[in-house]
């Protein structure tokens, strides 16, 4: 029941958590730092509960390593939701961060000595050409979508190399955090829920730097359209119905990918998420129509071939299939 329960968590929450997101952003592009908050207050708020009995827990891993996981963290996630005021499309912002297998294995290489087999090196060189494809495509969207206006075209194209230097310095610096875990679990063991807790709890001081504009965005949510709550009754402004969904869908996907790494192999996780991606993709650009070319397919397609490619399962099903014949042989 564990991983099967996991996997429906993830897809559920994950999926939808990218569709009020959208909503959100549609109506209010500039609003991903209130979005921010809510989720990193809602989570702290159920760890200080559930995770560190109301502060009574003292932590396995010592304060000052979550201090350092956390300006990183907190780094990251400000900076991915804040790139979408920058001219980026929602598809273009979920196929780049699929780039974490390129930087990953970059710092793996440079930080930790690793080499990978031939196979990883391929993976990453089919992903790298998939965002690339991607990236060229949205900047001829960019500059298309401003031509009537040369000074604007050119304002507004290098606008969107802002937001696309914000999100690969996001990318580098979401996988050295990855490092920086892994060698404290190394050193300390797996604590994935409590570094959860911390990650979002220590982190709220920071937002006061965002306040003025978290206030804003909560004057604008309580002048939006009233909607009312199925099943509850309740009426409330539409924007802070779609934050609370927000919320709630982003700790359940958390959740799920947590369930996942202590009840699954890596391999499994690996692959459940990037399905999720996927499936997350295609629904945005479906229900949402974002503008996607044929080009655009091509690279998504080869960003999901790497990372398949990368997590090696065509090996894995492969070697599914021979088991029962060797199975088999041996019986007889």
């Amino acid at each position: 029941m564990g991983p099967a329960f996991a996997v429906v968590l993830v897809f559920v929450g994950c999926c939808s958590n990218v569709v009020s997101l959208e909503l959100l952003v549609r109506d209010f592009p500039g609003c991903g730092n209130i979005v921010t908050f809510a989720q990193f207050l809602f989570i702290a708020f159920e760890g200080f509960i559930f995770e560190t009995n109301f502060g009574r827990k003292k932590p396995a891993i010592p304060i000052r390593n979550y201090v350092i996981m956390v300006t990183m963290f907190f780094t990251v996630s400000v900076i991915n939701n804040y790139a979408l005021n920058f001219n980026i499309a929602m598809p273009l912002h979920m196929i780049f961060r699929s780039g974490s297998l390129i930087a990953n294995m970059i710092l793996g290489i440079i930080i930790l000595k690793k080499r990978y087999s031939a196979s990883k090196y391929l993976s990453i060189a089919l992903v790298s050409a998939g965002i690339f494809i991607c990236t060229i495509m949205s900047a001829k969207q960019v500059n298309v979508a401003n031509e009537g206006s040369e000074e604007q075209g050119f304002s507004a194209f290098i606008h969107w190399l802002i937001g696309i230097a914000m999100l690969t310095f996001a990318l580098l610096m979401s996988a050295r955090m990855g490092i920086f875990q892994e060698t404290l679990y190394k050193q300390y063991g797996k604590h994935s829920k409590e570094a959860l807790f911390y990650n979002h709890c220590l982190p709220l001081p920071g937002f006061l730097l965002l306040s003025t504009d978290i206030y804003n965005h909560c004057v604008h949510f309580s002048q939006s359209t009233p909607a009312v709550i199925p099943v509850v009754g309740l009426t409330m402004p539409i924007m802070w119905l779609y934050l609370l969904i927000n919320v709630i869908t982003q700790y359940v996907c958390i959740r799920g990918v947590f369930i996942l790494t202590t009840e699954c192999a890596s391999l499994t996780v690996t692959l459940v998420v990037t399905l999720r991606k996927f499936f997350s993709l295609i629904f945005s650009i479906m229900y949402f129509q974002n503008p996607f070319t044929t080009w655009h397919w091509v690279g998504t397609a080869v960003v999901f071939l790497g990372t398949l490619l990368y997590t090696e399962v065509w090996s894995s099903v492969q070697s599914a299939l021979r088991a029962p014949a060797v199975k088999e042989k041996k019986a007889e």
